[in-house]
């Protein structure tokens, strides 16, 4: 699908989720998800990319049913998160899983009813990189260089971003435009900001509407300070809605209901209609090679 197909995008959200680490909080029911797509699509929203990867609960069997009954157009995820977060273990050869759910199918559910994924998905530590981080990047980049696909980056609390490009982008040589850092956000390091964005990587900021995260109140400071000095063109935004809680509370809609009007009304039309529509177009496009 053409990147210029999404419209407006919700860069970083979750329909399906599930966790040893967040016991009674699963995104597990079809028919909530399809009220989440329907209040999103209500107030605009046009297409959203999930980055539930593999061995978490993502439902790849009921996506393909969900697009095409609420209109929203949805963009999966293969990839490894941290391995606290694994329901199921992961095969030995990640390249593999990677390459063959990007080009072929997901795993999970009928042959008939599971689209393929549109981006890797993986995992960085607080401030570094463990083994299991550098495993699944490395097999994330050798996916990348075989597909084409963008690497989508879980950066724990929003640290290690320089550590993650230069693994990614230094030693693996993948394209920093193909590279998306999510929760930057969540560490409000205004200089990290810009040089991450001055590299030419992608700055996901997501879960905005999160009580509990201290730093969500700064992120309009960052998405201002980046486009006061020309950096809009890196940013996406999305909901991050990852437990029952949050969905009860604001959930994918909030998104459209609430985030974009307000970033129209404070930073522009213009600005907003980059970040929800121009940019995703642009991060999401993949000249396929499988």
């Amino acid at each position: 699908m053409p990147g210029t197909e999404l419209g407006v995008c919700d860069s970083h959200d979750h329909l399906f989720l599930r966790s040893p680490r967040l016991p009674g909080q699963e995104l597990d029911e079809v028919g909530a998800a399809e009220e989440q797509l329907r209040g999103f699509a209500g107030h605009g929203g046009q297409s959203l990319v999930q980055w539930t990867p593999y061995g978490m609960g993502r439902r790849s069997g009921a996506l393909a049913e969900l697009a095409r009954r609420t209109g929203v157009r949805i963009v999966a995820a293969t990839g490894l998160h941290q391995a606290v977060h694994c329901a199921e273990k992961p095969p030995a050869d990640l390249v593999a899983l990677f390459v063959e759910e990007l080009t072929r199918r997901m795993r999970g559910g009928a042959c008939d009813q599971v689209p393929r994924a549109g981006l890797v998905k993986v995992a960085g530590d607080f401030h570094g990189l463990g083994p299991h981080a550098r495993r699944t990047m490395a097999a994330a980049a050798e996916a990348h260089h075989e597909t084409g696909a963008p690497i989508a980056v879980h950066l724990e609390l929003g640290t290690g971003a320089a550590e993650v490009l230069a693994l990614l982008c230094g030693e693996r040589e993948v394209a920093p435009s193909r590279v998306l850092l999510g929760h930057l956000g969540r560490c409000p390091d205004l200089r990290m900001q810009r040089e991450v964005a001055e590299s030419g990587a992608w700055l996901v900021f997501d879960g905005p509407s999160r009580a509990h995260h201290a730093t969500d109140w700064r992120l309009f400071d960052s998405l201002a300070d980046l486009a006061e000095r020309g950096l809009g063109d890196r940013i996406l935004l999305g909901g991050d809605t990852v437990t029952a809680t949050a969905r009860a509370e604001t959930g994918v809609p909030y998104v459209t209901r609430v985030l974009r009007p307000r970033v129209a009304r404070e930073l522009g039309e213009e600005f907003a209609r980059r970040v929800f529509v121009d940019n995703p177009a642009r991060a999401f496009a993949v000249p396929w090679k499988g």
